[in-house]
């Protein structure tokens, strides 16, 4: 995993080579991914926090959308990269991405540890991905179910009775 996050630094620093990038971390669990990321990123990084929840306690994407904890700065011509620990289904993305948008960065790209694209229901173009996984329910490395496994040093698949 080290090793991928080390090739996608580098892939950013070179696409935003001269630039300064804001990193926008979708919590809780892109926190880990976007630590572990900027700090291969070489060109300049400012950070963000942003929560947005589709989950509560469930394993499957509610669909319904809301925003717990807003930006505390303004995106108005900024490169944006939102980092996220996994596109699932599309919706709490595609959702976000559109909110994003209308606040007028120079550009805003997307960064996920893992991808799932066989649950998308809503496309997005996700610019940099660690990894595809199947479509398994998964924990560890930021990821949790029901607040619990996030501080895994790895990811694992959940097997539900």
């Amino acid at each position: 995993m080290d090793a991928r996050i080390r090739e996608i630094g580098e892939q950013i620093s070179r696409d935003y080579a001269g630039r300064q990038v804001h990193l926008v971390c979708v919590l809780k669990g892109g926190s880990f991914f976007m630590c572990e990321l900027a700090k291969r990123i070489t060109v300049p990084v400012s950070m963000d926090f942003m929560s947005v929840s589709s989950y509560g306690s469930a394993t499957k994407s509610s669909g319904v959308v809301k925003i717990v904890k807003d930006l505390d700065e303004p995106l108005k011509g900024k490169d944006v990269i939102v980092i996220e620990d996994i596109v699932d289904s599309g919706r709490t993305l595609s959702y976000l991405i559109d909110l994003l948008k209308d606040r007028h960065p120079a550009s805003l790209s997307l960064c996920t540890l893992l991808d799932k694209p066989d649950r998308r229901v809503v496309e997005v173009d996700v610019d940099y991905t660690g990894f595809q996984i199947p479509d398994e329910f998964v924990v560890g490395y930021g990821l949790d179910y029901d607040q619990k496994y996030r501080n895994l040093p790895y990811i694992g698949i959940v097997e539900l009775d």
